[in-house]
């Protein structure tokens, strides 16, 4: 999951809705891989996640907001593993697809033969994060992966989950496990301190004491789970 950080901090919820739902028995056994810092050609600060990443990832993730370039060599090596063994590697891009196209490019120079656009398949769900993509990269990953172009998951009863619920804090009382409720409070605390400050976007969602998780409709899809039915239901079947 490739997120952008840049400048909304709706990435930070859904760092945790990402943990939280491979943390569950069902899914507890994907592999995946979280990447920080794949904006495209917006402007407005970062919101620095290194903190909630950390707590929720471990050492599974990677910080290309300092190096594009050796970021994406470094997950390329992961993406590797998992082609040579004759899996398919799925992106949920929770922002821009600039990050995915060096990535590609790199995978391709790697792997002339392999047919990559059945191979590697990146999932997007919003407009604004495709005009904010570089023209030449948008049109470089639609060329040569399994673009996929969704359903907004900031909104519900499109045919994906919508996760962008204001005023919503029930994720308090849903959430058993102390780890869990550690990187649920620290996304929040971080959103919090983080939304509207010095000109970065300010997330009516999250300024109303709600949730945004929208990107993870985008994992949701990956693993066929469109059918749920918004944030609460998403605690109710998920947390733990």
């Amino acid at each position: 999951m490739h997120f952008d950080c840049k400048t909304d901090v709706d990435d930070l919820h859904s760092a945790a809705g990402l943990i939280t739902l491979l943390s569950h028995a069902d899914y507890d056994r994907v592999k995946y891989h979280a990447v920080a810092g794949t904006y495209g050609t917006q402007e407005g600060l970062y919101v620095p996640p290194n903190d909630l990443f950390q707590l929720a990832f471990g050492n599974n993730w990677t910080d290309a907001h300092n190096n594009f370039e050796s970021a994406a060599e470094k997950v390329k090596a992961i993406a590797l593993k998992s082609l040579k063994s004759g899996g398919d590697v799925w992106i949920a891009e929770a922002g821009q697809s600039d990050f995915s196209a060096i990535l590609v490019k790199s995978l391709m120079k790697d792997i002339p033969d392999l047919n990559l656009s059945e191979r590697i398949h990146i999932v997007q769900h919003s407009n604004w994060n495709e005009e904010v993509t570089s023209t030449e990269s948008l049109e470089f990953v639609k060329e040569h992966t399994d673009y996929q172009k969704i359903p907004d998951g900031n909104a519900t009863g499109n045919g994906t989950p919508g996760f962008r619920t204001p005023g919503y804090s029930g994720w308090k009382d849903k959430i058993t496990n102390d780890k869990l409720f550690q990187v649920w409070q620290l996304a929040v605390d971080i959103g919090n301190r983080y939304n509207g400050s010095e000109d970065r976007y300010n997330n009516e969602a999250v300024a109303d004491g709600g949730l945004d998780f929208s990107d993870l409709s985008e994992v949701c899809w990956i693993l066929g789970l469109q059918d749920i039915n918004g944030t609460e239901e998403f605690f109710e079947r998920f947390a733990q």
